[in-house]
């Protein structure tokens, strides 16, 4: 299952994993605007590509898409939480909006909400499909801004936002291991993409590539740790 998966690094997820031969869930907040999507799923008109309504703030829509797949299959054997947002607010330069003087309550927990706590709440829903999977994994994509240790002025929320997924996913890692599943959280790297932007050095093609050869080899040792799309380990 791959959220966030109607553009960027989620829409190339969802083509390298079928094009491989795997069965996807593919989520988007908008089906009918995800057009690059739905055009991917018929493409495989196997029906290798399910496409799934899902609003990850909104708790009957992570029901909802929990029961979506349940009906489809009684196992999954992979979770890439994908889905986020780079601002609440943008300025006609594309930067975050949150400069120190304007920062504010609705904008931060808007951000946090959407890029720590969603794919939390998300993968508690699918637990149970999890821990019928083959050597399960759930993968959440954070990024290098969420590195307390590397932060040499990161936007404040979206910063604050991926060092809290970071603490969620090492929290829920210890109880999922448990559970025989492993977990990781992975920077992408600088990609081009619409949050990237066109001069960023890496292509989607080659970020999501290199994540999944990363997430294929994953083994118990790997649980709970930090990496970026070429496997090395990032600073917390």
């Amino acid at each position: 299952m791959v959220t966030g998966a109607n553009r960027g690094i989620g829409l190339e997820f969802v083509r390298q994993l079928a094009t491989r031969g795997d069965r996807v869930f593919a989520t988007a907040r908008d089906v009918k605007r995800a057009t690059e999507l739905q055009q991917l799923a018929k493409q495989h008109g196997d029906g290798r590509v399910k496409v799934i309504p899902l609003d990850v703030n909104a708790a009957d829509s992570i029901r909802a898409a929990a029961d979506a797949v349940q009906k489809e299959t009684d196992a999954l054997d992979l979770l890439i939480n994908n889905a986020g947002v780079y601002a609440a607010r943008v300025t006609a330069g594309g930067d975050p909006a949150e400069k120190l003087g304007d920062l504010n309550f609705d904008d931060a927990l808007k951000v946090i909400r959407t890029n720590a706590v969603a794919p939390l709440i998300l993968t508690q829903a699918l637990l149970p499909l999890l821990k019928r999977g083959a050597d399960p994994k759930v993968v959440s994509i954070t990024s290098g801004y969420g590195s307390v240790a590397d932060n040499n002025g990161f936007p404040y929320y979206y910063a604050a936002s991926k060092a809290a997924l970071n603490m969620f996913m090492r929290s829920f890692a210890g109880d999922a291991a448990a559970r025989g599943i492993i977990t990781i959280v992975m920077s992408p790297g600088w990609v081009q993409t619409d949050m990237g932007g066109k001069s960023a050095p890496t292509p989607p093609e080659q970020s999501a590539a290199g994540m999944l050869k990363v997430i294929d080899g994953l083994t118990d040792a790997d649980n709970s740790t930090f990496k970026d799309w070429r496997g090395k380990e990032v600073s917390w």
